[in-house]
């Protein structure tokens, strides 16, 4: 189920060349929403949470991102950006970073890089173009079930009963902040959808026994699966 959406191997050999490594422990911030936007990421290894601080002062998961994702808000050939969101490392993770000078010059000095600068650039805007559009048109169930589905196409793995299990520990406080909404209204929505047979859980494990409900009641638009994804 999953579809490994990598980085291009000539940016792992940019980042592998030119960048500095980082060691973030479990919890520590890599950048804060405000704080100045210089770098551009390579996670190596760990799991890393973009998030977004709404009106009221909640916190609003937007990505979970693992090994082989790039990370940052860092604007080439423009004035200095600003970070509109926060990184936080969810498990001890490794980083490669580039400062924004010296990938414009690499950038300039190969031109099929920076198109593949411009498409991987694209492709965000267009996941967080998509998962805001779910939070805001689909209501509090679409927008757990969108984020289900979300999941499924980043982490899910397939059993022996072609059930889709999502490979990684997620709380019902994580579900609630990927989905904007209260841990209690999460923990309804999941048990309305046990009754029904949807879904179950294991060790903290979500498997997910039919996808298509999800889907179809969301009105699925069945995007590309480089688009429809959480990381």
């Amino acid at each position: 189920m999953v579809l490994m959406e990598k980085v291009p191997m000539d940016f792992h050999t940019l980042f592998e060349e030119h960048g500095l490594l980082l060691k973030i422990e479990k919890g520590n911030s890599i950048f804060q929403e405000g704080e100045n936007a210089d770098d551009l990421y390579l996670i190596l290894k760990g799991s890393v949470q973009i998030s977004k601080e709404t009106e009221n002062g909640k916190e609003l998961t937007l990505r979970i991102c693992g090994p082989n994702s790039m990370i940052g808000e860092c604007t080439i050939f423009g004035p200095p950006a600003i970070h509109t969101m926060s990184a936080k490392a969810l498990m001890n993770t490794e980083l490669l970073s580039i400062k924004k000078d010296n990938l414009e010059m690499l950038l300039t000095e190969q031109p099929t890089l920076m198109i593949e600068y411009i498409r991987w650039l694209q492709t965000e805007h267009l996941k967080t173009q998509s998962i805001l559009r779910d939070l805001v048109l689909n209501g509090k169930k679409g927008a757990l079930y969108s984020t289900l589905i979300r999941l499924a196409n980043t982490f899910g793995k397939s059993d022996d009963n072609d059930d889709i299990y999502i490979d990684i520990n997620l709380t019902n406080t994580d579900l609630a902040n990927l989905c904007s909404t209260s841990r209690e209204m999460v923990n309804r929505m999941l048990n309305d959808l046990k009754k029904q047979g949807i879904v179950s859980f294991d060790k903290g494990i979500i498997k997910i026994h039919d996808l298509d409900y999800l889907k179809k009641e969301i009105c699925c638009e069945e995007c590309p699966l480089t688009i429809c994804r959480i990381d």
